[in-house]
């Protein structure tokens, strides 16, 4: 079945997040304050063929022309949204004392540790001329449409799936290799997740680079200049690109990353998918306002489940865990569930408060 959520009600504040000490609080006090002061989705049946989604605002962080690096920090001092960041922790100072006392694991803190190594800032510098004017099947207006500016976007994404390429017969495909008389041999391919309203097709991804490691102001750049589109899906809002390097520190270090993080998940797949639905922690990596990654800690509010065409089980969520323009495409990760993990991402804000997912399988 087709839903179409709406939140109805007044705007709910960040107040109630602000007033309470997730080191103290139990989480089902948390929840059980917020529901009070968060309306309910109301759903309405549409047709008998697509699945639920929700959509509110985007959450892509747009730059002015003159505007730089530095002047981001003047947004995030600026923020509406999360007046002060109270509930964003900088990546480089999280420690386990940041999260609710049922879930001080150190499987846990060195998976967001992992997730933070593996996520990246998304910048994007042309606009494509194929956005449709609407989202499928809706009256809402896509972002960006028609946009004909060059003004720098920002968003999050995750990259995942490392592997070694090495062959005499073929070149690494990165721009720099490409435009060399003696391109390097052996490269590194990855994927990249975000949301598909940051990257919408390869016209964008030709003018798409990533930045690594983005931790602290003082971070050394590191970037990554060239990705492809490898699947695209806008009604629920997942772009997977596909990336290369030739620098074979980065590239060791990514993979050592990337097995890091596969087996810290699993561990907490395993060790949390009992109380997945009774404490409902969400926790997301992001660059809030284009500035250096944050951990947000939170707990999911209402899960959607329908069926993709093959029958499989879609899920979307609602969600507490603090994000702010220049967080869209960022992962989310609902602690215990099995998703194909790379494509549960931040799709946006709504009036009531809460934040979103896209869809994604899950199990």
């Amino acid at each position: 079945m087709r839903c179409t959520c709406r939140i109805k009600g007044r705007k709910t504040t960040r107040a109630s997040l602000k007033d309470f000490d997730f080191n103290n609080v139990k989480m089902d006090t948390l929840n059980s304050t917020l529901k009070a002061d968060v309306p309910k989705d109301e759903c309405s049946t549409q047709s008998d063929e697509d699945g639920c989604q929700i959509l509110g605002e985007h959450e892509t962080h747009v730059l002015e022309d003159s505007e730089a690096d530095l002047d981001l920090h003047k947004h995030y001092a600026g923020c509406t949204k999360n007046p002060g960041h109270e509930q964003f922790i900088p990546v480089d100072k999280f420690t386990i004392q940041h999260l609710p006392k049922d879930h001080r694991d150190e499987d846990l803190v060195q998976l967001i540790k992992n997730t933070a190594g593996l996520t990246v800032r998304m910048e994007v510098r042309v606009t494509s001329s194929h956005r449709p004017k609407y989202w499928p099947n809706k009256t809402r207006p896509y972002p960006f449409h028609k946009v004909k500016t060059t003004n720098l976007r920002l968003g999050s994404g995750i990259i995942w799936n490392v592997h070694m390429v090495q062959d005499e017969t073929a070149a690494c495909w990165c721009k720099q290799c490409q435009q060399s008389n003696s391109p390097k041999h052996v490269w590194w391919e990855f994927y990249v997740d975000t949301a598909t309203h940051v990257v919408f097709d390869d016209e964008e991804a030709k003018h798409t680079s990533l930045k690594l490691f983005y931790d602290s102001k003082g971070s050394p750049e590191v970037t990554i200049d060239t990705v492809r589109v490898d699947k695209v899906d806008i009604e629920y809002d997942v772009c997977m690109l596909k990336g290369v390097t030739c620098n074979r520190r980065l590239g060791r270090k990514l993979v050592h990353i990337g097995k890091d993080f596969s087996e810290s998940w699993q561990k907490v797949c395993d060790k949390f998918k009992p109380s997945r639905d009774v404490k409902k922690l969400v926790y997301i990596v992001s660059h809030p306002h284009g500035c250096p990654k944050q951990v947000s800690i939170g707990h999911w509010e209402e899960k959607y489940v329908t069926k993709d065409k093959d029958g499989n089980d879609l899920y979307q969520f609602t969600y507490t865990t603090c994000t702010c323009p220049g967080s869209s495409g960022a992962n989310v990760q609902c602690v215990g569930y099995s998703v194909d993990w790379p494509d549960l991402v931040h799709g946006g804000c709504l009036r009531s408060g809460l934040n979103y997912s896209g869809n994604c399988k899950a199990f």
